[in-house]
């Protein structure tokens, strides 16, 4: 690793570094650096030439056709109404994020290093409460128009005031923004700051304020909006399809964190109501690439012709980053959850150990922490340094806190463990609800009952053996599938009983776990916060893992975080694997060495002529 020191000599500046609230930065007002990092290392030295993760002479064209597996803010991976996906309205494409440039870019084999992108170095005051961002003269938008430090201010401030929640929650602790000259532009924090947030700025989109002063920013539209990044978008059908297309002419296809990406001439979006269909698309050749995650299928389904003959390849690809928390979580908004014993009473339900022989064929883990597969899952009991942040809230949180970490129960491989089930019966009595023949009323005196709302259909032959334990609680448990837009609109509204969601953090916390845990985001609609979790307690130790000045603190805070969380069982934890379980047409390279933090496929990978003739994809 380069440290600060001999990045700031490399580009001529004081080699000296400066503690102050919020960040590690250089000392003299007027340094400029080309990277910015949470806790001051970089791996890449000023003038690198490209990442280590790419083949920065990959072959150029053709395309990908794929079902995007993750998405963010208001996109949606079934179907789209609306380009705007910077915003809560709407229903947008996964991958609209290709289209727009940012002040600097992730270095995806570093836990939260980023370099610049639109901006060619950073100032940051002695107070590191200002950053000044430098622009490359060169950088323009798609109709040629150039792009300025009008632009960034704009943008910025614009998704400060209407973006979704998930940003504008963010930015809180950003006050303003200064045009110094046309290239230079002043971002301005309260100091309050967490040491996240200015990466967190500089990894926001840049929009054209030329276009958005015409175009109200805050509306649903169909109308491709103007912008500067590697794609634009291209053929598309509304429900069914949308073509990114690369831009021939992007100005920054030479810069050092662009070289060797975006090599496909087309990065197509396939939207199916329902993954059997989707999967049809994948074995007809529809689909080229896709990550399995439905584990019957995984096991089961590959056995068609493309398989056998070697045209299509099956692959497990190791995943390093934070597996997060999958679970079905209780929204605690309804006074039926109030209670953390009625909620532990129904985890202890959830008999995961014959469900992962039965309907996972045993390729699974069962989830217990917030930080799966990470250095921040909390094990055991507390380490000193996690007691000495527990200690002082030790009358307002559960004793579990302070024993072993709360781990899900081990069945005994039934579908219906009586003896875990009498341990919830024996909860549920002791939160005030009572048995009437088969229905167990709630504190309230009227029947529990409980819906599982989702929009996956294949979710439903792991919820009814659930239900059925549930029933033999005395709880009426039922299985809610809606359509894609229903369930965006009701998730947004906190409009559910019990869904599904995973919610992951980056190796590095930032400010987004705020919108995942944050009492602020437990009435916040459109936040991640589906549990509508408002503890203290919880806020506290967010704000100490924010503020850590070392990634060992940071990881002793997330230890403790992670205890609180998971004594206050607000979820039921399902399952994680530890590798992408991926299928492609044999058609495509990819660079030697991945990227330890993410797998990039339609950024980094490309269509290899060869073996895409051999088995007919040439065309």
């Amino acid at each position: 690793m380069v440290s600060r020191r001999t990045i700031l000599k490399g580009a001529g500046a004081a080699a000296a570094l400066w503690n102050v609230p919020g960040l590690m930065l250089p000392a003299l007002a007027g340094d400029r650096v080309h990277g910015l990092s949470v806790f001051g290392d970089l791996k890449y030295p000023a003038g690198f030439s490209h990442f280590d993760y790419v083949d920065p002479q990959a072959p150029r064209g053709g395309r990908i056709n794929f079902r995007p597996p993750s998405w963010a803010y208001n996109q949606n991976t079934q179907t789209y109404n609306t380009f705007n996906t910077f915003i809560l309205k709407g229903d947008a494409p996964p991958r609209m994020e290709l289209c727009f440039d940012t002040l600097m870019v992730r270095a995806l084999d570093e836990p939260d290093a980023m370099y610049g992108l639109l901006a060619e170095s950073v100032e940051v005051s002695d107070d590191g409460n200002t950053f000044v961002f430098n622009l490359r003269p060169e950088a323009k938008f798609h109709d040629d128009s150039k792009l300025t430090a009008e632009d960034v201010a704009f943008s910025i401030m614009l998704l400060k005031a209407d973006g979704h929640p998930q940003i504008s929650q963010t930015l809180q602790e950003l006050v303003d923004t200064e045009v110094l000259d046309e290239a230079r532009v002043a971002v301005r924090f309260s100091g309050k700051q967490t040491r996240q947030l200015p990466l967190f700025v500089a990894g926001l989109p840049i929009f054209s304020k030329r276009y958005y002063t015409d175009y109200d920013f805050k509306q649903s539209t169909l109308t491709p909006p103007v912008s500067s990044g590697p794609y634009r978008v291209g053929d598309h059908a509304v429900g069914r399809y949308v073509e990114y297309e690369k831009v021939k002419d992007y100005w920054a296809k030479d810069l050092p964190t662009v070289v060797g990406h975006y090599n496909f001439d087309i990065i197509r979006v396939d939207f199916f109501r329902e993954r059997q269909a989707g999967f049809e698309a994948f074995k007809k050749g529809v689909i080229t690439f896709q990550e399995e995650f439905t584990s019957k299928i995984w096991a089961t389904g590959y056995d068609f012709p493309a398989v056998q003959d070697g045209r299509v390849v099956r692959e497990e690809i190791v995943d390093n980053r934070p597996a997060g928390a999958q679970a079905w979580y209780f929204n605690t908004r309804l006074d039926k959850f109030k209670d953390p014993r009625v909620r532990k009473a129904l985890g202890l339900a959830f008999a995961f150990e014959w469900t992962n022989e039965v309907l996972f064929y045993g390729l699974y883990t069962r989830s217990a922490s917030y930080f799966e597969n990470s250095d921040m899952k909390a094990e055991g009991k507390p380490s000193t340094a996690e007691l000495a942040l527990l200690e002082p809230f030790r009358d307002q949180v559960p004793a579990d806190v302070f024993e072993e970490a709360p781990v899900p129960p081990v069945s005994d491989g039934s579908k219906s463990d009586r003896s875990l089930l009498r341990q919830a019966a024996r909860l549920l009595s002791e939160a005030g609800c009572t048995r009437n023949g088969t229905i167990l009323n709630g504190p309230d005196g009227k029947p529990l009952t409980i819906e599982f709302l989702d929009r996956a259909p294949v979710f439903k032959r792991v919820v009814l053996p659930y239900a059925e334990n549930l029933r033999l609680l005395g709880i009426e448990a039922n299985f809610r599938l809606v359509d894609p837009a229903q369930y965006q609109s009701r998730m947004k509204d906190f409009d559910f009983d019990v869904t599904t969601q995973r919610v992951m953090t980056g190796a590095t916390l930032s400010d987004s776990i705020r919108q995942l845990w944050g009492s602020r985001a437990a009435s916040q609609p459109g936040s991640h916060n589906a549990a509508g979790i408002a503890d203290p307690v919880v806020d506290a130790l967010i704000e100490t893992a924010l503020a850590a000045e070392t990634r060992e603190d940071m990881t002793i805070a997330a230890r403790a975080l992670d205890r609180v969380l998971r004594a206050g069982y607000y979820a039921v934890p399902q399952w994680y694997n530890p590798n992408h379980l991926v299928a492609y047409w044999d058609m495509f390279g990819r660079p030697g060495k991945p990227p330890f933090y993410d797998l990039p496929v339609e950024t980094t990978w490309w269509v290899d002529t060869e073996k895409a003739k051999k088995i007919g994809k040439d065309g």
